[in-house]
């Protein structure tokens, strides 16, 4: 299974990860869409998706957090990464527009940076979260998008 994974777009979808996600199986957005339109834009791309409200969504109807089990692991999607880690195989979360890969305990933390509002020194990115269904076996790719000027 392949998973686009994305985070604060901040109301912008640059058409190139338009493009890319049209090849995953699902999309997991961490948050912050910023507006309607950007939560029905992801809606149009066309795989299903899996959305958590970030703290700029207001008014939009998603979960603060969800719980998913793919090929056998637990994933817990959250846009502000919590004080305390829970005991899920892994933690996607948002918010703090920097790419992250760490583990801490059992649980191994990843955060896609921001596709839509790069700063704090790092480029706008996303991932593919890759889930073999039979081994498990979880890869995690990060991906620079094209600077916008």
């Amino acid at each position: 299974m392949r998973i686009a994974v994305i985070a604060d777009t901040h109301g912008t979808f640059p058409p190139v990860l338009i493009e890319e996600l049209r090849a995953a199986d699902e999309i997991w957005h961490l948050g912050d869409f910023c507006d309607l339109s950007t939560l029905n834009t992801l809606q149009k791309i066309g795989p299903e998706y899996r959305a958590v409200l970030g703290n700029n969504d207001y008014g939009l109807d998603l979960p603060l957090c969800l719980r998913l089990h793919r090929g056998g692991k637990s994933f817990t999607l959250i846009h502000i990464p919590p004080t305390r880690i829970g005991e899920a195989d892994f933690l996607l979360h948002g918010h703090t527009h920097v790419p992250r890969d760490e583990k801490i305990g059992k649980t191994r933390i990843l955060n896609p940076g921001t596709a839509g509002k790069p700063n704090k020194g790092a480029p706008a990115s996303w991932a593919w979260l890759d889930v073999n269904e039979t081994t498990g076996e979880v890869t995690w790719t990060l991906n620079r998008l094209p600077s916008r000027r």
